[in-house]
């Protein structure tokens, strides 16, 4: 019998620059079915939206199309769906845990970059405020610590 989809949320303030590049880098890394990837923001300004023209334009630079997402607002049931939720600071990380309903919750919660070795900030930089390059560092971040995510859920004893 096979085993369900691992299910896996990223999540930033807005859903519309940081989330849905790790959504679409680390949906780029895994085999389909056998992980569900999505994201959502902890405020709700973008709902509906498509990502942030920038961060579409460095992900397509890469090989990855994420024009067809749209920005949606962490739900409290998002605790019950997703296996695994990676908050892309620690901003909305501690808005993440004071929304968990209980501590099984809470402990799916984790700092994307946490498993980014020797990495100088727990943070991933929010560009919604600077230029291309900021969203080209970004995604090179993104995309580091998305590589070594799914090698991890990939081979869980190597």
């Amino acid at each position: 019998m096979d085993a369900s989809p691992t299910k896996i949320l990223m999540v930033c303030l807005g859903n519309i620059c940081r989330s849905p590049l790790a959504e679409g880098i680390l949906r780029s890394k895994l085999p389909e079915n056998h992980f569900i990837i999505d994201s959502a923001g902890t405020g709700g300004w973008h709902v509906g939206q498509s990502p942030d023209p920038r961060s579409i334009q460095v992900a397509q630079q890469n090989g990855i199309d994420i024009s067809y997402q749209r920005a949606r607002k962490f739900e409290l049931a998002d605790f019950d769906t997703f296996d695994i939720i990676y908050a892309m600071d620690t901003s909305n990380k501690k808005n993440l845990l004071q929304i968990a309903p209980q501590p099984q919750a809470a402990a799916k919660v984790k700092l994307i970059l946490e498993y980014l070795p020797d990495n100088q900030s727990l943070d991933v930089p929010d560009p919604y405020f600077g230029n291309h390059k900021d969203f080209e560092f970004t995604f090179e971040l993104l995309d580091k610590v998305c590589e070594i995510i799914s090698k991890n859920l990939r081979y869980p004893n190597y």
